[in-house]
């Protein structure tokens, strides 16, 4: 009974560590890189659904799935200057802060290398764990494109866990006016067969409540029906990755000494809004797991910035 326990727990890890990973991935897989008048098209062509949504925030969401890609676009606005958003996201080492507000990330790192920013996720299960037990993967840090009215910032990583590949991240802004700007997070990535067979069982058995936000129908009660399987999943990890960023850029305006403490607890509260997608974790069990997760983020990066690592 322990041997099949650990057996589940394993491809529990298999699935998250995968999909987390995958969304860090970019829609440059699929499809050309937009520009700001495409963005920009696309932000005239939805205000509808961005004033209107079952987010009940100006924020909504497409994903697609074919063959061994899955993709994902999340499209938002942020009530700051464009310029305040430059500022934030153009430094490698906030990055790092951002994306370890996801459980399964626990810890980020930073280091330029021959001119070029690298940046080191843990990746782990969702409760505690120190970097040692974890895997860490490597990503590229880079700043595609930025002008007066328009930044692109992609990262990349060529190869991931279990067999997958080309993972990548893109995030893309740009002012609507003085205070408010339009965001867009994509994600995509190139899975494997091995994976596709451990999702498969997972989604069917341990996995099959976990659904993301895109409606399929209704039940006969009327209430809707969400996707579930791989697609869901990026699309849950999509919408905390965007809500990470948010509550990095919505704690900035307090001491530095505070804003820990008040981005873990305002990413708690945003998630926890969306239950039946994104409920993992007691909040005191995550608020203590991050605390202690940080403290090893500080000590990783503190050892690069000496020499140790």
């Amino acid at each position: 009974m322990h041997t099949i326990r650990n057996q589940w727990k394993f491809i529990l890890f298999v699935v998250a560590a995968t999909i987390l990973l995958s969304a860090f991935s970019a829609s440059a897989v699929e499809k050309p890189r937009q520009s700001e008048d495409i963005l920009l098209d696309t932000y005239h062509r939805n205000i509808a659904r961005l004033e209107t949504n079952n987010f009940g925030l100006p924020l909504f969401l497409e994903s697609i799935e074919q063959d061994d890609r899955v993709h994902v676009d999340v499209y938002g606005i942020f009530d700051y200057p464009f310029s305040n958003v430059v500022d934030v996201l153009t430094v490698p080492a906030n990055w790092c802060d951002i994306v370890s507000l996801h459980p399964n990330i626990k810890a980020s790192t930073y280091r330029e290398l021959a001119g070029a920013w690298m940046l080191t996720f843990y990746l782990g299960s969702k409760e505690y764990q120190p970097p040692d037990d974890t895997r860490q993967i490597n990503c590229r840090y880079r700043n595609v494109d930025q002008q007066q009215g328009y930044l692109d910032i992609m990262l990349n990583a060529d190869e991931g866990p279990y067999g997958t590949k080309d993972h990548r991240m893109r995030f893309e802004a740009l002012p609507l006016d003085e205070g408010r700007t339009f965001v867009h997070v994509s994600y995509a990535y190139c899975d494997s067969a091995a994976l596709r067979l451990v999702a498969k069982i997972y989604f069917a058995t341990l996995g099959w409540s976990k659904v993301g936000f895109t409606v399929t129908g209704t039940d006969r009660k009327g209430n809707p029906v969400y996707l579930g399987g791989p697609r869901g999943a990026v699309e849950r990890t999509a919408v905390r990755c965007y809500f990470a960023i948010q509550s990095f850029m919505n704690t900035l305006r307090y001491p530095e000494e505070s804003r820990f403490n008040m981005r873990i607890n305002e990413w708690y509260e945003l998630t926890t809004r969306y239950r039946t997608q994104l409920f993992d974790l007691d909040k005191k069990d995550y608020l203590t797991s991050k605390t202690t997760e940080h403290k090893n983020q500080m000590t990783l990066q503190q050892q690069i910035g000496t020499g140790l690592q």
